[in-house]
């Protein structure tokens, strides 16, 4: 019934709609929002905006891209957060938008080594902000050309790295060895895995849990539903947030059948779609990996995205697919049952800050992920 329905509006006769869904479904890529992957480093005069094009490919929680960089100063870039990126709710301390600045100043530091400039990065120059984040700079870096800057390895992943959340092939597990490999990445060190059947079940498990949690605490799901775009034209004006794209997700939008109100109506027919398509990879996980830090300061959340996404270009290297799953790890009271039961299993000691933690297997790669162009988080300068 949605598809006959769906044929209809795009055709208005069996016939006629199916030769127009297929010239429209061909239309319904939102390419020119992942644009930022094509033109990253292209030809620019200036070594800051050439690392800036790089750094806004960082992952990042709900895709929110907080970063704006100050360039006023010479051979100097200013780091703050976007304040109105913040996630109110499911992050209230700004623990993960942190995470997401330390991975923009990690794939910053390295396009500029690939340059031949150091960086010489100052965490918080006015202070750690808390409970959460303010005005006050993330980071000063400064830009000293250096022929003999050491270029990462990694580097090369920067442009294929993915957040990827298909279905893991469940016929190829994963080893130790590429585990081990990732866990190499980390210059933290603090860096753990699970391969075992009945251990990466029983993680399965919570993790649903957890998102189910989030799935029905309204405020929680409300955040993520006001961020979701929904079709070529939404995403394209807001190449943030959480994207649905193709023809079929967009079709039924366009038939009214996927609207944002029936998304958050537990009782809606949407709603209760969105539970099986949503666990379906949790079901279909391979393994799991995690990240810790020894404490949970905002050096710490900067250092552990700066990890964050070493392990996700280790991975990308070794083609292995990862999702970070963070509901089980948000700090807001709903989720404290779910917080609590994942430390437990993870041996999370209690100074301990859990940081990461991620489903990886290997999976179809999807495309890359939209982005705001690099001139548009720029300040000044």
């Amino acid at each position: 019934m949605i598809r006959r329905k769906f044929l209809q509006i795009l055709g208005g006769g069996i016939v006629v709609a199916a030769t127009g869904a297929t010239a429209w479904a061909m239309t319904r890529d939102p390419a020119r929002a992942r644009a930022p992957w094509a033109t990253a480093g292209q030809l620019n005069d200036d070594p800051r905006r050439r690392a800036l094009s790089y750094a806004i490919l960082a992952p990042n929680p709900h895709n929110r891209q907080p970063w704006l960089a100050d360039l006023s100063v010479k051979n100097q870039i200013t780091l703050t957060c976007d304040l109105a990126r913040r996630l109110e709710h499911t992050d209230p301390y700004d623990r993960q938008i942190t995470i997401g600045l330390g991975a923009f100043l990690e794939l910053l530091r390295m396009a500029a080594a690939q340059d031949g400039f150091a960086t010489d990065i100052t965490l918080f120059p006015n202070g750690e902000p808390s409970p959460r984040l303010d005005q006050r700079p993330i980071a000063r870096i400064g830009f000293v050309g250096d022929a003999n800057a050491k270029r990462d390895p990694l580097f090369a992943h920067v442009l294929d790295r993915r957040t990827n959340r298909n279905a893991h092939d469940l016929s190829m597990p994963l080893t130790a060895e590429p585990m081990a490999a990732m866990a190499r990445a980390a210059n933290s060190g603090l860096v753990d895995h699970a391969i075992e059947p009945e251990r990466v079940a029983a993680l399965r498990d919570l993790t649903w849990q957890a998102m189910y949690v989030e799935m029905t605490t309204f405020k929680a799901w409300k955040e993520s539903v006001d961020l979701t775009r929904i079709g070529k034209a939404e995403i394209e004006a807001n190449p943030d947030g959480i994207s649905l794209s193709g023809p079929f997700l967009e079709g039924l939008s366009l038939t009214g059948l996927l609207n944002k109100a029936a998304m958050l109506d537990r009782n809606s027919t949407a709603f209760q779609q969105q539970v099986p398509f949503l666990r379906a990879p949790f079901e279909a996980t391979a393994a799991f990996l995690w990240l810790k830090t020894p404490g949970n300061s905002r050096t710490d959340q900067i250092n552990a995205g700066r990890d964050y996404v070493r392990i996700n270009l280790a991975a990308t290297a070794a083609g292995v697919a990862m999702q970070p799953l963070s509901q089980a790890l948000q700090e807001y009271r709903e989720m404290a049952p779910q917080f609590a039961a994942i430390r437990g299993a993870l041996g999370i000691g209690a100074s301990e800050g859990l940081q990461m933690l991620m489903r990886v297997g290997y999976a179809e790669t999807p495309r890359a992920s939209p982005r705001w162009r690099f001139e548009t988080r720029i300040l000044a300068g």
